[in-house]
């Protein structure tokens, strides 16, 4: 099983509250399934500061807040092949904020959401839908056993 590299927040107070307890770090790893150098990087953090929350990092802070990604989400999902333009002047109208289309892009990607595009075919005209109707009404009372005949003769055509 493939070790994880980050824990959540009840698994740092479990693995602190066990390292207390004097429980080996190699073992409070291998009940979390993770190495044990995070652990060690844990225990080091606690002792040193007193709390199991990660510092913050340097970066730049997000342009988003979960709220608005989870707006992208559902907008996606509602409308599946909507691009990430239509879904930037939706999510602008909903909560007035101005998010690029590549921005759009990367959190569908993590969303493992991809780009989908409707099927191309030729339209129908009025008198294939005629056509449709004529027969649908000559083989809407046709039983089954008239339909196998019909596929039993398309089976033996076929090469």
């Amino acid at each position: 099983m493939p070790l994880r590299r980050k824990l959540n927040e009840f698994e740092r107070g479990r693995a602190v509250a066990w390292f207390q307890d004097r429980v080996p770090k190699r073992e409070v790893a291998r009940r979390l399934h993770v190495s044990i150098s995070v652990i060690v990087r844990l225990i080091q953090r606690f002792t040193a500061t007193g709390r199991v929350q990660e510092r913050r990092r340097p970066g730049r802070p997000k342009k988003k807040t979960p709220r608005e990604d989870r707006l992208i989400e559902r907008l996606a999902l509602q409308t599946r092949t909507a691009s990430s333009s239509i879904i930037r002047r939706q999510l602008r109208v909903a909560t007035n904020t101005n998010i690029s289309q590549q921005t759009i892009r990367n959190r569908l990607h993590e969303f493992n959401l991809r780009s989908r595009r409707p099927a191309v075919r030729p339209r129908l005209t009025p008198a294939h839908r005629a056509a449709r109707r004529a027969f649908c009404r000559h083989h809407v009372r046709w039983t089954r056993q008239q339909w196998s005949q019909v596929l039993s003769v398309m089976n033996h055509a076929s090469p």
